[in-house]
């Protein structure tokens, strides 16, 4: 199937599987704030995907090791009659969160739905989802994020949170401006529920503004630059060097957080903080199937071809 694929589905509103975990990560403008280094960072560069899409994949396998438990980060642009037509997946979840037009989504358990600007999908595939996910306006774009599993939990069955944009919690304060679309930030927490303790924070900071966001000591983070004007985004500390839009910047372990400042005079700086607890095991990804073993990675594939354990109506659906 094609290697790296999906893009989404909603019903507006919000649907919550289990009980919300706390994340205690917050935020903080303290002038004892210690910042985590930049360590690396990667720009992200277009490529073909899907049936005709375009995507920047900003985490591929080289980052997956200092990303744990990320696995994939991929901003994507499609028109019709491209999209990300029917495709498997097990073992991980997937985070759709579109930034312009709407992407709608099947699968073969029988959810269909769109999700339009602002909205977000929370996918667990779990132990197996065969889905689409297909351009519903002239223009679609949008964020899609790959979270791995742990081993207790890669053959759950899949369901899905979503939430539109009017559900997402949003604060202001200093000129900066988030979307806590998992976890919390400036005092106000997400109701999604992370199996894989995750934070996902868009912010939108105006000329002149910074900020200071707290993350677990132990978890790996990483941001995603979407806008910025000349010299605008600058990470880890006031004097490092700015970073420009379509970069991943990842951020060493330790220390309080991330600290941010838009130096631009006159653009604003627009970028996704994105973090989550390691989970340490090993990973075998096989295109859409992302296991621990490579056992496991061939009875995936027998399970897919034969339609059983999971994927029993593979041989039955076909989306409209």
């Amino acid at each position: 199937m094609r290697a790296a694929i999906n893009k989404a589905n909603t019903l507006r509103g919000l649907v919550t599987f289990g009980i919300i975990r706390n994340i205690t990560s917050m935020s903080s403008s303290s002038q004892s704030f210690v910042s985590r280094s930049v360590i690396k960072k990667v720009f992200a560069k277009l490529q073909s995907e899907g049936d005709g899409a375009v995507v920047r994949r900003g985490i591929s396998r080289s980052e997956q090791r200092l990303l744990d438990p990320f696995l994939m980060l991929d901003e994507f642009s499609v028109s019709p009659p491209a999209g990300f037509p029917d495709h498997p997946h097990r073992g991980f979840e997937t985070v759709t969160y579109v930034l312009e037009g709407g992407i709608t989504h099947q699968d073969f358990k029988g959810h269909k739905g769109t999700i339009y600007a602002g909205d977000v999908q929370w996918m667990t595939a779990g132990r197996g989802i065969i889905h689409s996910e297909m351009p519903e306006e002239e223009v679609n774009k949008g964020l899609q994020l790959w979270i791995n599993l742990s081993s207790n939990e890669k053959m759950i069955e899949p369901n899905y949170q979503e939430l539109s944009s009017s559900d997402i919690p949003k604060a202001e304060q200093n000129g900066v401006q988030v979307k806590v679309i998992a976890g919390e930030s400036m005092g106000i927490q997400s109701p999604v529920y992370t199996r894989t303790p995750t934070m996902f924070l868009d912010f939108t900071l105006h000329p002149g503004a910074q900020f200071h966001q707290k993350v677990p000591e132990s978890w790996n983070a990483f941001a995603y630059v979407l806008e910025s004007g000349e010299g605008g985004a600058v990470f880890g500390s006031s004097n490092s060097s700015p970073v420009s839009a379509h970069n991943v910047v990842v951020f060493g372990q330790g220390n309080d957080g991330v600290s941010v400042w838009n130096k631009s005079s006159s653009k604003k700086l627009r970028f996704v903080l994105i973090a989550g607890e390691p989970i340490g095991e090993p990973v075998v990804q096989y295109g859409p199937f992302v296991m621990n073993t490579q056992a496991e990675i061939d009875m995936t594939i027998e399970d897919y071809h034969y339609s059983k354990n999971g994927f029993e109506m593979a041989k039955y659906w076909k989306s409209q």
